[in-house]
């Protein structure tokens, strides 16, 4: 998994739209990347609604915000529809950004181990390099705690 300091890998992916988003074309702005496991399901969807109600403050702060998961645009594009999502959902079917992240690996719960997307959250300044790390995400109330934790660090940096 990356760690605070090292540089965010580079990605290029299409969002619900099909609109291709590089990080290198955010440099200057802070960025959530957000790995999510899939569309539609219920700590995902509360997690997304959690972004898009914050979003108006991300953006008043000049943050982008991005959700990945491996499902593809269609998938997005309904996703985002049904709960009136307001930011790109990219989509990463060889996963080769969400394993570059460090964000799939063994999961499970009840004893059951399987592979598959973890949950976890990163923070990239405007330079390019990873910020901060959420390596376990709760789904409700995240949004909000990104929130703070990139006020506080908007802060710190002025």
């Amino acid at each position: 998994m990356l760690e605070v300091g090292q540089t965010a890998p580079e990605f290029a992916l299409a969002d619900q739209e099909g609109t291709v988003h590089r990080l290198s074309e955010a440099r200057g702005s802070w960025v959530v990347v957000y790995f999510y496991p899939k569309d539609d399901t219920p700590g995902c969807t509360t997690e997304a609604c959690q972004f898009r109600d914050a979003l108006p403050r991300f953006d008043a702060g000049g943050v982008k915000v991005y959700g990945v998961s491996a499902d593809d645009g269609a998938s997005h594009a309904a996703f985002a529809g049904k709960f009136d999502l307001n930011f790109p959902l990219l989509t990463d079917p060889d996963m080769a950004t969400i394993k570059a992240y460090g964000a799939y690996g063994e999961k499970g719960s009840g004893g059951a181990k399987r592979m598959g997307i973890l949950r976890r959250s990163f923070l990239v300044d405007p330079q390019g390099r990873v910020a901060h790390v959420w390596p376990t995400v709760v789904p409700d109330g995240h949004a909000e705690d990104v929130r703070r934790v990139v006020e506080q660090l908007q802060a710190d940096a002025a």
